[in-house]
């Protein structure tokens, strides 16, 4: 079963639309039990990073979660769903992050145009199964505020993009762990393609 988990993100919508598209069928999930039963979960997220951290924590998922993805369960997150695998952010710093990798969320400078806002070319790290097919030019969409580091994901990052000179985290690879900073559901044919391959469906 593929599990969409519902913490109250906006985009749920948005996500539901492009599993539609694809053709693949899934469960809204809001507890545990429903990530207990999940094959692959997909954790949308927008807004603000203490807000998922505290739905996380009201709903008492967070260790069901973490148990899940150290079991080996495919997990893609979106946008938030990659910055919560950090330690922290500066969102929100009195909130721990899940802590799946180390190191720290942190914003854009205020001299920039903030948000990112819009489309931005992916520059792949070898050759991650979740961009397979993609080229050497995929643009997608961002809107985010807050940024992990390329050199804070090291050599978990699946890509990078530039924005105003920064090197920023666009997606993580780890084993069963998959991730990304753009929002798949609003980059067309490429973000779908994306989701395609975290699903191993094929195109």
């Amino acid at each position: 079963m593929i599990a969409i988990f519902d913490y109250g993100a906006g985009n749920l919508r948005s996500v539901e639309n492009t599993l539609d598209a694809i053709g693949v069928q899934y469960e809204i999930v809001n507890d545990s039990a429903g990530l207990l039963a999940a094959d692959k979960i997909i954790l949308p997220g927008v807004g603000h990073f203490g807000q998922m951290l505290r739905s996380l924590d009201t709903l008492r998922v967070r260790e069901a979660l973490k148990e899940r993805l150290a079991a080996g369960v495919p997990f893609l997150g979106i946008c938030l769903g990659l910055q919560g695998l950090f330690e922290s952010s500066a969102e929100a710093p009195e909130l721990e992050g899940l802590g799946v990798f180390p190191g720290r969320v942190v914003r854009f400078p205020r001299t920039m145009t903030v948000p990112q806002m819009g489309w931005n070319k992916l520059q792949a790290q070898g050759a991650p199964s979740l961009l397979e097919g993609l080229g050497e030019n995929a643009y997608v969409y961002f809107a985010n505020s807050y940024y992990v580091p390329a050199e804070t994901a090291g050599d978990r990052a699946a890509a990078v993009c530039d924005y105003g000179g920064i090197s920023l985290t666009a997606a993580i690879e780890v084993d069963n762990i998959h991730a990304v900073q753009f929002h798949p559901e609003k980059s067309g044919a490429v973000g779908q393609r994306v989701v395609r391959n975290f699903l191993g469906k094929t195109c």
